[in-house]
């Protein structure tokens, strides 16, 4: 018996105590993985960046009723994203990417004289996408995972060593799915009707709002997932070359 007062029910407690501590440090560990999400997308920048030059092109041909004015503003602010962002030394891997989709809806719009050819590219890219996040969750490569990991430090470790997790990034794919989905769905009907005005406007609308929902559900199911675990360098990546 401990001399100490109150020694053997501190000696109970201390397990509790460290049980509490560990499930604080399981929640923080999640909620840091979690939050992860936003930063794998671009953040709202990268959504910026994304939804403008869309924006921009419906704009100016309600202005200019061209074609070719209405696809050069927007490629221009898109190229215009990229430079601010090498101005900064920022990343732009996401400002790249849209002025690639801007520049190849501006090149088949200018090439067939049709307006509603600016989307195109960006439909088609939705179609493939959702497929894309359809098969990665069949075959036990859930894309939301290929993506995360690198950035939470876990890398694939969640596909052999941690099945909780690829629970979660499972269930988070199929979320992408049924969201993103829901773009191309509503969308490739209004392309076929030529009506630019409501397929750009509704192309705007339905740019950031699916996004945010679709993080939004994937870091409220992360939350709840078990933590990473870190992936093992190898010993000559720990230790520095002496």
């Amino acid at each position: 018996m401990s001399n100490q007062p109150g020694g053997e029910a501190a000696a109970q407690l201390d397990p509790a105590a460290d049980l509490a501590a560990a499930e604080a440090a399981r929640k923080a560990a999640s909620k840091e993985a979690a939050d992860t999400v936003l930063q794998a997308f671009g953040g709202v920048r990268g959504m910026i960046d994304m939804t403008l030059p869309g924006l921009v092109f419906i704009v100016t041909y309600n202005l200019t009723h061209q074609v070719s004015t209405s696809a050069w503003a927007a490629l221009g602010l898109s190229a215009l994203f990229v430079v601010a962002r090498l101005a900064r030394r920022e990343t732009i891997q996401h400002a790249f990417s849209g002025v690639f989709g801007v520049a190849l809806g501006a090149w088949i719009s200018m090439k067939s004289g049709k307006a509603e050819d600016f989307y195109l590219p960006g439909l088609l890219w939705n179609v493939a996408y959702s497929v894309a996040l359809a098969i990665s969750a069949l075959v036990r490569w859930p894309m939301i995972g290929v993506m995360l990991g690198p950035i939470t430090g876990e890398m694939f470790t969640w596909r052999k060593e941690n099945p909780g997790r690829l629970a979660a990034y499972t269930k988070a794919t199929w979320a992408w799915v049924l969201i993103m989905g829901l773009k191309p769905v509503i969308l490739f009907p209004l392309y076929f009707t030529h009506n630019v005005n409501l397929l750009g406007w509704l192309k705007v609308a339905l740019g950031i709002p699916p996004l945010l929902l679709a993080m939004y559900v994937t870091w409220q199911i992360l939350l709840k997932a078990p933590p990473p675990i870190k992936a093992q360098l190898d010993d000559d990546e720990e230790e520095p070359a002496k």
